[in-house]
């Protein structure tokens, strides 16, 4: 359902709209992991993480006529963000079903983006219901988080410059480890290095007790996860991988890792100290898992993407303390 040529048509719609972020490094990260580390920090992108990628792509594919009657979303926040920023560029509206629970800077950043934000609880009220009736109701096409066709097309796109960049740096082989919730971002970079990387392997990484696509690649079919709370790592807590996404990680993804939520906050700090960036804790969760899990890597080179940074600030300062 998703193809390469799909991720290329994306990447030209999101040409002039999305950044080209950067490929970082440092000497010191590289000691600690014990091997050339490179960064790519999607929390620089606009909106503060990878999502506005998939927003963007899944917005400017609709027909006019149905993308005028506008867009409804659910996310923690970094989906709702990118969903609701991409709207505002297209000039439509958006309705975006957020947990109760979300970061605080999360929501008031997408309400900020002029999104019509309907909280829940995520512990007892099912948001795919709650999307489905205002949906129906208010005739708005619903752009999922990960397991939808344009969306993974746009995380692509991240896989198309990883490849240019490492190519740019003399990099042939290397294991590119991803944050992974529901598997859109992982899926896309996956399908993007298949063609213009053929010698990278992609790595899901998680926390713990939320390790839904590592148990799956291990048994074979997905797995659930058995709470929905209860680790800091919020935007990548999903309750299993995606129907479309998972058979795309069969195929092409490595065995996953899982990191604790320390090991986040320790990644977070050093991302701050080594590279100058700010990185949310589930946007840390893979460089977690190349600092502090790097027996379970067998190439070289690791490429590490840091894929949000919208951090509440006692939850950073947290991370600073360590």
């Amino acid at each position: 359902m998703v193809s390469i040529e799909m991720i290329v048509a994306a990447r030209a719609r999101l040409r002039g709209h999305a950044r080209r972020t950067p490929l970082l490094s440092s000497p010191f990260l590289d000691e600690i992991a014990g091997r050339r580390l490179f960064v790519k920090a999607e929390c620089l992108q606009h909106t503060g993480s990878f999502k506005f990628r998939g927003g963007w792509s899944a917005v400017s594919a609709l027909d006019p006529a149905v993308r005028a009657r506008g867009v409804i979303a659910f996310s923690s926040g970094n989906h709702a963000q990118g969903v609701a920023l991409a709207a505002k560029l297209h000039g439509v509206p958006s309705v975006i079903i957020m947990p109760s629970d979300a970061p605080k800077l999360k929501i008031a950043n997408t309400r900020a983006l002029g999104a019509e934000v309907v909280l829940y609880d995520r512990a007892n009220e099912d948001r795919d219901a709650i999307g489905a009736r205002l949906s129906e109701e208010r005739r708005l096409t619903l752009i999922k988080p990960f397991d939808e066709p344009q969306v993974i097309a746009g995380q692509g796109t991240t896989g198309l410059e990883i490849a240019e960049q490492a190519e740019e740096e003399g990099v042939k082989s290397a294991e590119v480890l991803i944050p992974c919730g529901g598997g859109g971002l992982t899926s896309g970079i996956a399908l993007a290095l298949e063609t213009s990387a053929p010698g990278f392997r992609v790595r899901p990484c998680e926390p713990e007790g939320f390790d839904d696509t590592t148990r799956s690649l291990a048994s074979g079919r997905i797995e659930r996860n058995a709470s929905l709370s209860g680790s800091i790592c919020d935007a990548i807590i999903t309750p299993q991988p995606g129907n479309i996404t998972f058979p795309i990680l069969q195929r092409l993804a490595g065995s996953g890792i899982v990191v604790s939520d320390e090991e986040a906050l320790r990644a977070m700090a050093l991302a701050f100290t080594r590279l100058k960036i700010v990185v949310e804790p589930g946007g840390a969760v893979a460089l977690a898992a190349a600092l502090f899990h790097g027996g379970q890597l067998e190439e070289e080179t690791a490429i590490v993407v840091t894929s949000g940074g919208n951090v509440d600030a006692d939850v950073f300062a947290r991370a600073l303390a360590i």
